[in-house]
């Protein structure tokens, strides 16, 4: 178990060396092929992939696998098998990060030029203007392209008992379709100006919360071969704490400082995001009647010339609506609901703890300062984007931070969490239902349905819209702690 302690010590590292390994054998491979698309464009798929990033979904990975008890003394799969499975998630984030940079026209990632910013300006005299443009971009889509192919590779010749080689390539096959399906409902309502509340949530579960963190969770789970009711109990632990992720980070992109987070505050305001944050503000601005904050709201978002004034002012209706306060709340809730189905799981004490440490940090982040009056503008978020994964490793202690709503840090590893909500919560680890609303629903995922004919039952119930001295609209809501579905 020598090797397995290693890799406990230093996750990221050990991920690191064998993307390493198989990423020279690759390249080398590439070079037999041409030396020119060895050059351009599969050596920066290895530098992208092993320089970059935090490696949060191999780590979830690991410590999912590690929670249920594998790898194991002596018994399949080994240390190094589940190592390359960790390694082929990182190379597919690659695909899915270089294809993103090319759909959102983004020049910069980590830091550095993006890979299509990064191939034009190499052929900045051969290929001038359009013409060095075009060819960036279509190398960054080749470039995602290989990245996909070399995951799959990867998967595919690892050494895997046939029983557990069936569950991965199940689930392989289930996240590469899911993440593709959530990148296009993200560029088809950016596309479209859409404002629905149910398709935003839908993008972000199958964009984020089931890839980043819930298939990692699965798939170290099937590497261990765990049973049915643990491998539930994870991933419903995982899409809940997945979308809180999501969630987090669309209100960073409205309200965080830039010189923390490493982005221009409001890029999803001009490019009209489709996030949930933009749909309930737009949602109860509508169902309160505030013509005025509907019309912010349509006449800036999805402008990419909108000036700062203007993108204020919409975040000055993210206040005023209560949407902010109200996807704050809900990152507190799919937290807490995560860490019980995760006290549920039976897992490992070591791992369990590493895990909840983990799934802390994937959704945690201070809290927005509240603002005395909408009419002023928000404050920002000082903290860094989120990343999934990005916990301390072994031997460190995971962030103390207060909820939203709390006095106090998170719980204890392994203590549940209360969750101070109406309602009745599933029990942990069982099916619940799926994520929906009512038409023009204006709650915040997590929360639960209000007894029917009670005051909060529907927008026609409040006494005025936002800055009337009346509640912001309420209207039957959601609830996405269950087990199978997603929004």
């Amino acid at each position: 178990m020598s090797d397995v302690r290693a890799v406990d010590d230093d996750v990221t590292g050990a991920v690191r060396r064998t993307l390493t390994v198989l990423l020279a054998e690759r390249e080398a491979a590439a070079r037999a092929v041409d030396p020119l698309f060895a050059g351009d464009l599969a050596a920066r798929v290895s530098r992208f992939t092993v320089s970059g990033g935090k490696f949060g979904r191999s780590r979830l990975l690991w410590w999912a696998g590690r929670a249920c008890g594998a790898p194991g003394a002596g018994a399949p799969p080994g240390v190094d098998s589940v190592l390359r499975v960790a390694a082929a998630l990182e190379l597919i984030q690659t695909c899915a990060l270089v294809h993103d940079d090319v759909m959102d026209a983004a020049p910069v990632r980590r830091g550095r030029p993006a890979l299509h910013a990064d191939v034009s300006a190499q052929y900045t005299e051969s290929a001038p203007g359009p013409r060095g443009a075009r060819l960036g971009e279509a190398s960054a889509i080749l470039a995602g392209d290989l990245a996909l192919a070399w995951a799959d590779d990867v998967v595919a010749e690892t050494d895997l008992p046939p029983g557990t080689a069936r569950r991965v390539r199940e689930l392989w096959r289930a996240m590469r379709t899911e993440m593709i399906a959530g990148q296009y409902l993200d560029v088809h309502g950016e596309a479209t100006a859409g404002r629905s509340v149910d398709r935003a949530l839908r993008a972000a579960c199958l964009k984020s919360a089931r890839y980043s963190v819930e298939h990692p969770l699965a798939l170290g789970a099937a590497l261990a071969g765990a049973d049915r009711s643990t491998t539930a109990a994870l991933r419903t632990a995982g899409r809940c704490v997945g979308l809180a992720f999501q969630l987090r980070d669309d209100l960073l992109d409205a309200f965080g400082d830039p010189r923390v987070t490493g982005k221009p505050t409001g890029d999803d305001i001009r490019a009209g995001k489709p996030t949930y944050l933009a749909a309930l503000a737009h949602t109860r601005a509508s169902a309160a009647s505030d013509a005025s904050s509907v019309a912010v709201l349509d006449a800036t978002l999805g402008r990419l010339d909108a000036s700062d004034a203007e993108v204020e002012r919409v975040r000055r209706v993210f206040v005023s609506t209560g949407a902010r306060d109200a996807v704050e709340a809900a990152i507190h809730r799919l937290t807490a609901r995560g860490l019980r189905h995760l006290d549920t799981a039976g897992l490992r004490p070591g791992g369990r703890e590493r895990l909840a440490a983990l799934l802390r940090a994937v959704a945690s982040a201070p809290r927005a300062p509240d603002t005395a009056t909408p009419a002023g503008p928000p404050p920002a978020v000082a903290t860094g984007t989120p990343t999934p994964g990005a916990a301390p490793e072994a031997g460190t202690a995971a962030p103390s931070r207060t909820a939203p709503g709390s006095a106090s840090g998170p719980p204890a590893p392994g203590t549940p969490p209360r969750v101070a909500e109406a309602g009745r919560d599933p029990r942990p680890g069982q099916p619940a239902a799926r994520l929906r609303a009512a038409p023009h629903s204006t709650a915040a995922p997590g929360e639960h349905p209000p007894p029917p004919g009670s005051p909060s039952a529907g927008p026609e119930a409040d006494s005025g819209p936002p800055g009337t001295g009346g509640p912001p609209p309420r209207a039957p809501r959601f609830d996405v702690s269950g087990g199978e579905a997603c929004p």
